[in-house]
């Protein structure tokens, strides 16, 4: 643990969907001084995502569906176009990423492989996110995809430079799927 930070309390805020707390904290500065802090933090667990794509047909998998968040921040209709992507859970990264894959996509993929991992938003929130590619193929469907339980979630196959323009123009505003686009384009995978 770091020596420059003292956790004096801890308090919970909201224990509803996910858990918000207040941290109130000493921190030595680089000056030698003490400062006193609080800060609140939304720990929503970690999570995984993951770019899947067709070398063949120069195409990538991605999502859309509706974000409340994005919404009452000025989206107009709320959807959201996204790498496919979801909580850990209890599971580690790789077996999360191939669950939320074949929920959200209808995939069951063979080979995945990790390129990063990335605190999204750090100044808030506590989540780790873990970041995929993998390689997906016509004869890997197994369901329409969709989501579980409440998720209505449509299932886009788009080309590659098609995705690359929708990122361009800010039609595309999910920092992951920027991320894997970005990771995509920078190492000629497609």
């Amino acid at each position: 643990m770091n020596d420059r930070v003292q956790i004096l309390k801890t308090e919970i805020l909201s224990d509803n969907w996910y858990t918000l707390k207040k941290i109130t904290f000493n921190y030595l500065k680089k000056n030698g001084t003490w400062s006193q802090q609080s800060r609140e933090t939304y720990d929503r667990g970690n999570g995984a995502t993951i770019l899947m794509y067709n070398l063949d047909k120069k195409t990538v998998i991605l999502t859309r569906q509706f974000r409340m968040p994005t919404y009452v921040n000025g989206n107009p209709d709320g959807l959201l176009i996204e790498a496919c992507a979801g909580l850990l859970d209890q599971d580690n990264a790789e077996e999360c990423i191939r669950r939320e894959t074949e929920e959200e996509t209808g995939f069951t993929l063979k080979d995945i492989k990790k390129v990063f991992e990335a605190y999204m938003s750090p100044g808030s929130v506590t989540e780790l996110l873990f970041f995929f590619i993998a390689e997906y193929s016509n004869d890997m469907r197994t369901s329409t995809g969709g989501g579980v339980d409440n998720e209505d979630i449509e299932v886009l196959e788009l080309p590659f430079k098609k995705a690359l323009a929708l990122m361009e123009s800010g039609e595309i505003k999910d920092g992951k799927t920027i991320l894997l686009l970005q990771y995509m384009k920078l190492h000629q995978i497609l």
